[in-house]
C-alpha cells in the first residue's frame, strides 16, 4: 500500500509526532501540548501522560472534520450518496453512474487516509499497555477509545470495499505486503474491538475540549457494536445493544434544526467545528451561495421518497432559486448542515452517530425477531408528529411490511450520512433493483468499489474486486 510504503522510507517517530502539531493549516481540533523542538524518540513518545494524550490527541485531529480529504470526513457523505440514490452531482466525475475508475482519486482517499492514520492507531494500541507511567484507568480508558476508533475504520473500508488488509501492527516487514482478508474475517476484528472496548470505557466522556461528545465513550462503542450486529443479522444482538444506549438516560430525539448542532442531545459521538473558514465539509460542501446552482442536488428518488408533511423535507432539504435572466429554477439540496462559513451560529458539529439510528436499528431488530409491536413503537419514535410532521404508523404489522416502512424511514432520516443508504441497498439486498430501475446500464459488481490501482502497485498480494480492469 502507497502510504504505508511511504511511511516506511520518510517518516520516522520524531516527523510523525511534529506532524500531529503541524501539518494542519486550521485550527486543530484538540490543542496539542508543546514539546521541545528536539528530537522525541519513541521511547518518550509514551514516557508520560502528556505526550502519550498528545499522540492520541492527534489520532482525533486526523479525522479532519471540515475537509473533504479523508474516510472520516464529509466525502463519506457525497460519494456513497451519488452512487445510491441520493445525489447528482453537476460537475464531471465517474460515480453518479456507478463507472467508477481504478484510477478514480477518492477511492485512493478513502484507502490511504484509513491506512496512513492505521500506523498510529495500532502504535497506540501497542504501546499504552506496557507503559509504566500511565495509570490504569488511563490505559483502559485510551486503549478502549483507540479500539472503537480502528473498528470505525474498519467498519466502513469493509463495507465500500468488501475483504480488507487487516493491519493491526506497525511492523512493515508484516504490513507491506498483506493480502486482502475476507469479509468475515474483518468483522471478526472490528467486533473483538468493540468488545474489548465496552471493558474498557465508562459512561463519562473523556474531555480534551468544551465539546462534550468528541472524544468516544461506553455509549459510542455500544451505538456502533449495535449497527455491526445489525449488518451482520444478528438480531436478538442488535436489539439488546442498542437498547443499552435508549435506555441509557443521557440521549433524546431533538428537533430537526438543532440534531447538527455543537451540544445537540441526540448525539452519541460528534466532533466540532475545526477549520478557519468552514465548519464541517458538509456544510461547505452542500451549501450553495444565492443564485448559484448547487454542485451536489437532492436526486428524485430521495426527494420523492418525503411523505406529504414530512418535515424532514422542509427542514433538511434546502431550495435554492436560480434566475438565468429569463426564468427561475428552484433547485433542491442537503441541508442538514446549514453553515458553510466558520463564523455562522449556531455552530454545527460533524455528526458520527445519534439516537434516531438506534431507534431504527432496534426496529429492524425488532421486526427480523418478530418483535411486531416493538418495531411499531421504535418506528413511531421517528415520526413522531411534534418531530416530523407525521402520524403515528399504522399500516400492516407483518414482517415484510415493517421492514419495507424501516428502510422508507432510514432513506428519509439518515440521507447523506456516512453511506447509510448505499449500506443499506446492499446488505438488504435490493442494491440491483433498485438501482437498475434508476440508473440504466447499472451492473451487481459495482455495489463493491474498486480498490485503487496504485495500492495493486505497490503491493502485488492486493486483488481487484470483480468487475474492474484487473480483476482476477
Amino acid at each position: 500500500m502507497k502510504k504505508i510504503q511511504s511511511i516506511k522510507n520518510k517518516i520516522n517517530w520524531v516527523i510523525f509526532v511534529l506532524f500531529i502539531a503541524l501539518s494542519f493549516s486550521c485550527k486543530k481540533l484538540i490543542q496539542i501540548p508543546v514539546h521541545n523542538a528536539n528530537q522525541i524518540p519513541i521511547t518518550q513518545v509514551f514516557a508520560d501522560s502528556a505526550s502519550t494524550l498528545a499522540y492520541v490527541k492527534g489520532i482525533y485531529n486526523n479525522f479532519n472534520v471540515n475537509v473533504g480529504g479523508t474516510l472520516t470526513s464529509g466525502l463519506l457523505d457525497i460519494i456513497p450518496g451519488r452512487t445510491a440514490d441520493e445525489l447528482s452531482y453537476i460537475g464531471a466525475g465517474d460515480e453518479d453512474q456507478n463507472t467508477i475508475l481504478v484510477s478514480n482519486p477518492d477511492m485512493e482517499t478513502f484507502w490511504s487516509n484509513a491506512y496512513t492514520n492505521m500506523y498510529q492507531i495500532n502504535s497506540c494500541l501497542e504501546n499504552i499497555p506496557s507503559s509504566t507511567v500511565l495509570s490504569q484507568p488511563l490505559k483502559k480508558q485510551l486503549l478502549g477509545e483507540i479500539k472503537v476508533i480502528r473498528a470505525f475504520y474498519y467498519f466502513n473500508l469493509v463495507n465500500l470495499f468488501g475483504g480488507v488488509p487487516l493491519v493491526t501492527t506497525t511492523d512493515y516487514h508484516l504490513t507491506e505486503s498483506l493480502p486482502r482478508a475476507s469479509v468475515d474475517s474483518v468483522y471478526s476484528l472490528i467486533i473483538s474491538d468493540l468488545t474489548s472496548s465496552q471493558k474498557l470505557l465508562t459512561a463519562t466522556y473523556p474531555q480534551f475540549t468544551t465539546t462534550q461528545r468528541a472524544r468516544v465513550n461506553l455509549y459510542v462503542a455500544d451505538a456502533l457494536l449495535a449497527k455491526v450486529y445489525l449488518y451482520r443479522q444478528q438480531w436478538a444482538l442488535a436489539a439488546s445493544t442498542s437498547s443499552v444506549v435508549i435506555n441509557s438516560g443521557i440521549y433524546s430525539l431533538v428537533s430537526l434544526n438543532n440534531v447538527f448542532l455543537d451540544g445537540s442531545n441526540e448525539a452519541i459521538w460528534q466532533l466540532p467545528a475545526t477549520g478557519l473558514y468552514t465548519q464541517t465539509y458538509d456544510g461547505s460542501a452542500f451549501t450553495p451561495y444565492p443564485n448559484s446552482i448547487p454542485a451536489y442536488q437532492i436526486a428524485p428518488a430521495l426527494s420523492n421518497a418525503f411523505e406529504a408533511g414530512d418535515l424532514r423535507k422542509t427542514d433538511w432539504v434546502g431550495t435554492n432559486p436560480v434566475n438565468d435572466g429569463v426564468t427561475t429554477t428552484l433547485y433542491y439540496y442537503p441541508a442538514k448542515y446549514k453553515n458553510n462559513t466558520a463564523a455562522a451560529t449556531p455552530a454545527e458539529d460533524l455528526m458520527f452517530l445519534r439516537l434516531s439510528e438506534q431507534y431504527l436499528i432496534r426496529a429492524e431488530a425488532y421486526a427480523h425477531s418478530g418483535n411486531a409491536p416493538g418495531a411499531v413503537a421504535d418506528i413511531n419514535q421517528i415520526r413522531n408528529p411534534a418531530r416530523v410532521g407525521l402520524p403515528n404508523y399504522t399500516g400492516p404489522t407483518d414482517q415484510t411490511s415493517l421492514l419495507n416502512e424501516i428502510m422508507h424511514e432510514r432513506q428519509v432520516e439518515l440521507f447523506c450520512e456516512w453511506g447509510n443508504r448505499w449500506f443499506d441497498l446492499k446488505r438488504t439486498g435490493t442494491i440491483n433493483n433498485v438501482l437498475g430501475a434508476e440508473k440504466p446500464g447499472f451492473q451487481p459488481f459495482a455495489a463493491l468499489y474498486p480498490i485503487p490501482l496504485t495500492e495493486i502497485q505497490n503491493n502485488p498480494f492486493l486483488l481487484q474486486n470483480p468487475g474492474y480492469p484487473g480483476a482476477k
